[in-house]
């Protein structure tokens, strides 16, 4: 009997990352572009040092006379901004929703706080390269299922493997909170809403998870259980919880939860209804990573409009607020989120408050705002030059981008398609 072996090439595998850039040799001179800070304020015509991966000095241009130095990049009519920062990604977890073998988002089971997602990221993945030329350079890598699907880690979007890529490993847990209501039918035909009545149950389950966990910490066991010294982290605020919720009830009940686990730092990832709950919020110090703004509302008697405001309505009340973009299609709509801060300029917030919505803000609630999120003289040469508007697909045009002062590649399969069928065009060997 006869055996053949067949080999499927796919294409995303096929193409793989460009080679990650290499260490910072020589010192930077970025003159005369418009540098967006990222904290509010703008310099129009500004000097940018790099020096050793850092910013090494930032400055007025009509102020100071620039200083010699290896390399000098004229950024005159063009724009500077941080880079963007993509929080709760599952990018490098999945390369091909259709192709099993490709997906790691998820594992079995419902407590997983010990589950690493930053060990399945796949730094080669063509999904990542994808989403650099829109400016987006750092990501939290993002587990999903479960209760609680498990532990998230920080990296930058140009390495070799996951070592090269951590920026801060194991940075929060996240726990998917029950819904107090469900709706039955389907997308295309929704049926009415009906109460969870289990919600009460499933409630209590993770109270006492969270229970059990504390006592494991306070005994002197010598056996190891994985799971709850995964949780270890959450009391002293070097963790943070990530609570996913969209619904109002939720949110009240996971702030009451925060106060009564003394949980130090807690975010709620969604968040479509925390604006009616912003003072309570507010007065927990709870920050929010916003659902897609690009989206339709959740009820079908509501404003259509409300998720282009969302992140409007929260920043005016003081809640510390960021864009994420979890949803169909995930991994390849990164790409758009600063468009999404866009949407929310178009919606009447301030441009440059919107732009923190995916620099500082998120920086913020990550908790590597100390090195990432703005351009300040001592934090990492993580940034970019746009020809235009980077919050407009229009005008946006990465030209040059640098992850901690290297230089990296802003190629990709879709623009070695684009230019493969262009020198096609140009050619006039078109045939109808």
């Amino acid at each position: 009997m006869k055996k053949y072996i067949f080999i499927l090439l796919l294409t995303s595998f096929a193409f793989g990352q460009q080679t990650p850039a290499s260490k910072q040799t020589k010192s930077i001179l970025i003159l005369g572009g418009k540098a967006h800070i990222g904290n509010g304020t703008i310099i129009e015509n500004s000097l940018i040092y790099i020096k050793d991966g850092k910013i090494a000095g930032i400055y007025d241009g009509t102020m100071v006379k620039p200083a010699k130095h290896d390399t000098v990049i004229n950024a005159s009519g063009k724009e500077i901004y941080p880079g963007f920062i993509s929080p709760n990604a599952t990018l490098g977890l999945v390369e091909i929703d259709a192709v099993k073998a490709s997906d790691d988002e998820s594992e079995m089971g419902e407590m997983n706080p010990h589950i690493r997602s930053i060990v399945a990221y796949n730094a080669e993945s063509g999904l990542v390269e994808a989403a650099r030329p829109n400016g987006i350079l750092i990501a939290q890598i993002t587990p999903r299922g479960g209760r609680i699907s498990g532990t998230s880690s920080i990296v930058q979007l140009d390495a070799w493997n996951w070592e090269d890529a951590i920026i801060k490993e194991n940075d929060g847990i996240h726990l998917n909170w029950p819904r107090s209501y469900s709706q039955t039918g389907w997308w295309a035909e929704p049926g009415g809403i009906q109460p969870n009545k289990k919600y009460d149950e499933q409630t209590t389950e993770i109270q006492n998870f969270f229970n059990n966990a504390k006592a494991y910490a306070a005994s002197n066991v010598t056996v190891k259980d994985i799971p709850y010294e995964a949780m270890k982290g959450l009391e002293n605020g070097t963790k943070t919880l990530f609570i996913h919720a969209d619904g109002e009830k939720e949110i009240i009940d996971a702030i009451l939860f925060k106060k009564k686990n003394n949980i130090q730092k807690m975010t709620i990832v969604g968040g479509y209804y925390a604006y009616k709950n912003a003072p309570l919020l507010l007065e927990n110090n709870v920050s929010v990573l916003l659902r897609r703004v690009h989206d339709l509302p959740i009820l079908e008697d509501e404003d259509v409009n409300l998720p282009f405001k969302n992140a409007k309505l929260l920043s005016d009340a003081g809640v510390l607020v960021g864009l994420e973009n979890m949803g169909d299609m995930e991994r390849m709509q990164v790409r758009n989120l600063p468009f999404y801060a866009g949407t929310c300029v178009a919606w009447g917030m301030d441009k440059e408050k919107a732009l923190q919505l995916i620099t500082s803000n998120s920086a913020k609630i990550l908790g590597i705002d100390s090195n990432y999120g703005t351009l300040e003289s001592g934090k990492s040469a993580t940034l970019f030059i746009s020809e235009g508007d980077a919050l407009d697909m229009k005008t946006n045009k990465v030209t040059t981008a640098f992850i901690d002062g290297r230089q990296i590649s802003l190629e990709s399969h879709q623009t070695e398609l684009y230019e493969r069928y262009k020198e096609k065009f140009q050619s006039g060997k078109v045939t109808e």
